[in-house]
């Protein structure tokens, strides 16, 4: 009997498992066709409309796609995971594997198994393919831009070089509408340039440079430690010149998106023993902000001291206001390291998508149990919109824990969190049922 028993389970695992594997490559499929097609867009808005060659942009292509396999992998688990419990529920093939005397947990082992496969794929896809294709995409990107300056002239964009920032409106060929440039003089004041047009030199002689014609230009260059003040100028037209080693090394430097998970972790020990400048910066601005209190209270101590045997004069007032901006500027300054915080914020990602590829399942298979009448159809439309609400947890907890300082590890994991514990109580109430 134990032996007849252990069969029955086999094939009730091998079943379970291939009607799982059929549905996962559809929804794999489809996710990847969805990717693929999202970055060939992209690309024929960026790169094929300036005449790049043909080869350059076949490898642009492959060297993307392990960023659309690592994706797809968890998307594909959760909605082939609802495509096949879908389908067995709504045929009453759980009720008569109920009714042989098989749990539903000897039912979601099978699926499990497979959820810690692809969770494994996807790991080895994000944690080792990913950032060696995003190394070689980058170097590609590079001798693209070096031959063909022109793709980084996007329509309404920001783009960052180094210490230069360019905010450009619409495009038209080589001609920028509305450009605005914001670096740093040699006095290292920072200097905002506004031009009505911008037309890309292309015949430079100059190699290694990219030069802007500006026209109807406007400069304004502010003095350090004195927003306040600034001087102003106006030009016909202006020669604005980018070195491409700064594009390169903005398009190619190396950060937490290019390394391995061991990689990312051994920098963050490196950033965190500099955490002691930190709180150093931290204090200082402590100090600074109880100095800047004394001053104040001690200024208008002083004016209202005098009051009563001479009016406040306007230095009297400027004094106390720049010195309550000062205060107000101090106060309101927050003193983190940033990068440390990126590269929390990726590896903890390089887990948590992976993993989701097994949480989803835990999700999917009470989820699925529900489905009375076209269970394929079912699950298919109920996964896509879980990967939706997926996809926007992940990007607002990675934005939250940039800019609002929610701790890194929460900012990621929100999202698996959220699936596994609506998944537990879906899977408590059908127990219950």
């Amino acid at each position: 009997m134990k032996i007849s028993g252990n069969r029955r389970y086999l094939s009730t695992y091998i079943y379970i498992s291939k009607e799982f594997f059929l549905s996962f490559v559809i929804a794999f499929l489809f996710f990847f066709i969805i990717f693929f097609i999202n970055q060939i867009l992209v690309m024929a808005e960026q790169i094929f409309s300036k005449r790049v060659p043909f080869w350059d942009v076949i490898r642009l292509i492959i060297y993307s796609t392990p960023i659309f396999i690592a994706f797809s992998f968890p998307f594909g688990s959760l909605v082939g995971a609802l495509m096949a419990v879908g389908r067995l529920s709504s045929d009453n093939e759980i009720l008569a594997f109920q009714a042989a005397g098989i749990s539903l947990s000897r039912i979601l082992l099978p699926l499990l198994f497979l959820g810690i496969i692809f969770s494994a794929a996807s790991f080895i896809t994000n944690d080792y393919f990913l950032p060696s294709g995003n190394i070689k995409l980058g170097k590609i990107y590079r001798k693209i831009i070096y031959t063909n300056p022109a793709i980084e002239l996007e329509p309404y964009s920001i783009k960052r070089y180094m210490n230069t920032v360019i905010i450009t409106g619409a495009v038209n060929e080589s001609t920028i509408n509305n450009i605005t440039i914001i670096d740093r003089a040699n006095n290292r004041d920072k200097r905002i340039i506004i031009a009505k047009k911008a037309r890309l030199e292309k015949e430079n002689k100059q190699r290694g440079v990219v030069s802007l014609n500006l026209s109807d230009v406007i400069i304004l260059e502010i003095k350090r430690g004195d927003p306040e003040s600034f001087d102003y100028a106006t030009s016909g037209s202006l020669i604005y010149n980018i070195l491409m080693k700064n594009i390169s090394y903005s398009i190619g430097s190396i950060g937490p998106a290019e390394m391995s998970s061991v990689d990312v972790w051994k920098q963050i020990k490196q950033i965190m023993k500099k955490k002691k400048e930190l709180e150093l910066r931290i204090d200082n601005n402590k100090i600074k902000i109880e100095e800047l209190r004394y001053r104040l209270r001690l200024t208008i101590k002083k004016v209202l001291d005098l009051r009563y045997n001479s009016t406040i004069t306007k230095k009297d007032e400027n004094e106390i206001t720049l010195l309550y901006k000062e205060l107000k500027r101090e106060q309101s300054r927050k003193i983190t390291d940033r990068t440390l915080r990126l590269y929390q914020l990726e590896f903890y990602k390089k887990f948590a998508i992976p993993i989701a590829c097994f949480v989803f399942i835990l999700f999917a298979f009470p989820t699925g149990l529900l489905a009375k009448k076209s269970g394929r159809t079912v699950g298919f439309g109920i996964g896509l919109i879980v990967s939706v609400l997926y996809w926007s947890l992940l990007f607002v907890g990675h934005s939250l824990g940039i800019r609002m300082m929610l701790p890194p590890f929460l900012a990621i994991w929100i999202a698996n969190f959220t699936v596994l514990i609506l998944g537990s109580f879906l899977f408590i109430l059908r127990i219950k049922r």
